[in-house]
């Protein structure tokens, strides 16, 4: 089979096309073949070294995708070979074949197109373990989201504004501030860190917001912190500009606010059952036309380079694809 690797960290220079033995499931796996495989910003991380999770080399990066059940191993109920399903694995989507375990595997249902469900699982599976389970968040509540124009930027967007929130769209340009807003975002602004805590105050008549969903990191962090009410929740999923901030503890003291880590594969494998919830429950929102899992765009296997240079020069709206 052919497979995208990774052969050295160095980035995604590193990567190249190869040939492979195909895998065989063994007790308890499912063999899928890949039909698209969803690239996120932490390939280019992971493909570097500089992700936590660090696969032997070589390796295949590509952490989620869909495609169709082939094989089944000894012990799996409850899939059928020719069933569709989302995959959820970590690395390893771009190839043509892959051997996981079926309890990683979500049914696809009809009506879900295969661009739309390939990119579900890891960016609005984050976003609605964040916002459902660790910042609890209300309807009428505000919701800032920096960094809205990306996979799970308006993964948040699309979530925050179907839970009935307020979403404040934070991007670079005005072109992604509308693209967030297209996706149910109630206000917009584009911002810098000198002007992020003033502009989100303004939006909000000066209550502040609610909660922030903080993709991003860096020099935005700070003033996100401080734009937020009394006793709001500050959601860190990840730190896309670079450096990992540091928060003041005195103001998270003085307003009672909640600084809330967002380890989502961490919460897949402590809390299964929920996890399967939540996929299911994404699935069904698309299938009803509630959610759009918008595709920034399908690249075929051999325009690998060009779909990493989109989200390592950050222009990604939506999911990246791969078609295998």
């Amino acid at each position: 089979m052919r497979a995208l690797l990774c052969q050295s960290l160095d980035g995604a220079d590193s990567l190249a096309i190869a040939e492979r033995p195909a895998p065989s499931p063994t007790a308890g796996q499912a063999l899928v073949r890949v039909t698209l495989a969803a690239l996120n910003f932490f390939d280019t991380l992971i493909v570097a070294g500089k992700y936590q999770v660090k696969p032997p080399l070589p390796f295949s990066p590509g952490g989620e995708g869909v495609g169709l059940i082939e094989a089944l191993g000894e012990g799996v109920t409850g899939l059928a070979v020719g069933q569709r399903v989302v995959i959820h694995a970590g690395y390893g989507c771009c190839a043509e074949r892959i051997a996981i375990d079926a309890t990683k595997l979500t049914p696809v249902p009809d009506g879900v197109p295969d661009e739309q469900a390939a990119g579900l699982t890891i960016t609005y599976g984050t976003t609605l373990h964040a916002l459902a389970n660790r910042a609890k968040l209300r309807a009428g509540e505000w919701l800032a989201v920096l960094g809205a124009s990306g996979g799970v930027g308006l993964a948040a967007v699309e979530l925050g504004a179907l839970m009935g929130a307020k979403v404040i769209a934070c991007a670079s340009s005005e072109d992604k501030v509308a693209a967030a807003r297209a996706h149910g975002a109630a206000e917009g602004l584009v911002y810098s860190p000198e002007t992020l805590k003033d502009d989100l105050r303004r939006i909000t008549g000066g209550a502040g917001v609610d909660v922030v969903y903080d993709a991003v990191g860096d020099a935005f962090a700070e003033p996100a912190l401080r734009a937020l009410a009394w006793r709001g929740r500050y959601l860190v999923i990840g730190f896309a500009a670079g450096a990992i901030p540091r928060l003041p503890l005195n103001l998270i003291l003085l307003k009672e606010l909640d600084v809330q880590g967002v380890h989502w594969g961490a919460f897949t494998e402590r809390d299964p059952e929920g996890h399967r919830a939540g996929q299911k429950q994404l699935l069904a929102w698309v299938a009803e036309g509630k959610l759009s899992a918008k595709v920034h765009g399908v690249y075929p296997l051999d325009e690998y380079r060009e779909a990493f240079g989109v989200l390592i020069r950050r222009e990604a709206v939506g999911k990246v694809l791969l078609r295998v």
